[in-house]
């Protein structure tokens, strides 16, 4: 089938820089989300990300305004019933990632495919949810979306050859590369990146070093961009700590135990750069570490 109309659940940081590339890449998208506010925010921040990319010349103000005039929004979630496919980017909890494909059902086409923007659960698990398991793949982006170039996707044990192949296409339209990984717990990138977070979180927590050492010794001793630490504030503690609990229950291995400062930085509410605080406080005018 071609894919032309796209719907996204879930207007927070996945959802909307999924909305920005597809639009950019010439898709009708349809975003939804429960909160009115989270909507208004997520369509104010493709703006500014799209006057951001003109401002870089990396695309003209007529492709800006062609991707803003192809996004809709609606508070509605059964409103993404005729889109061609669907990509849920909720919170990362298969609860709430079941509920919404459940409720989705009844309303959307036979040959619809369902995607989850999952970066650690079973798609074989949540695509047993749905009525069309053969039609259900992880779709899982790189976060900040518009920047990174890769997409993971996942096929759970019932997915089609037409899926797969649908999907790959589309990646390729949005002119990013696909990754392909099995249907293991935290499939690919997280597999591997997260258990390194939490060993510098266990460092952090054993007095190995501070928070500006590990990050300093990270970036200048390896060349990453950015600190462990600095990366776990930027995509979530709450996050980190779900995909840590996946790695764990799900593999059975004691190297994955997430460390509990990482679980008491998420009880504080302390989640990162989204709650201002984390390993860093970000109140200020430049982020100050907390440890």
């Amino acid at each position: 089938m071609e894919i032309q109309n796209v719907g996204i659940v879930g207007a927070g940081q996945m959802g909307n820089g999924i909305a920005h590339v597809f639009a950019l890449a010439g898709f009708n998208v349809t975003m939804t989300d429960i909160s009115e506010q989270a909507l208004q925010n997520a369509l104010a921040l493709i703006t500014r990300n799209l006057d951001r990319q003109v401002s870089r010349d990396l695309i003209t103000e007529a492709e800006k305004t062609g991707a803003l005039n192809r996004i809709k929004t609606t508070p509605v979630l059964t409103d993404l019933g005729p889109n061609d496919l669907i990509i849920e980017a909720a919170t990362e909890r298969e609860t709430i990632k079941t509920a919404i494909f459940e409720d989705l059902l009844p309303h959307i086409k036979p040959e619809t495919i369902l995607t989850t923007n999952t970066s650690s659960i079973s798609i074989t698990r949540l695509a047993s949810r749905t009525d069309r398991p053969e039609k259900f793949m992880g779709f899982h982006f790189m976060n900040p979306v518009p920047v990174m170039q890769l997409v993971e996707l996942i096929r759970g044990i019932a997915t089609d050859d037409a899926t797969a192949k649908a999907c790959h296409a589309v990646v390729e339209r949005l002119g990013k590369t696909a990754s392909s990984s099995e249907d293991f717990p935290a499939f690919i990138v997280n597999r591997i990146l997260m258990p390194m977070i939490n060993e510098a979180v266990y460092a952090l927590y054993e007095g190995v070093g501070s928070v500006a050492s590990i990050d300093t010794s990270m970036k200048l001793g390896a060349n990453h961009p950015m600190g462990p630490l600095e990366l776990a504030d930027f995509i979530g503690l709450d996050t980190c700590l779900a995909i840590m609990n996946v790695l764990h229950d799900g593999l059975a291995d004691t190297k994955y135990r997430p460390c509990p400062l990482l679980t008491k930085y998420v009880e504080a509410g302390w989640l990162g750069r989204k709650t201002q605080r984390g390993f860093y406080d970000y109140r200020g005018d430049m982020p100050v570490p907390t440890r």
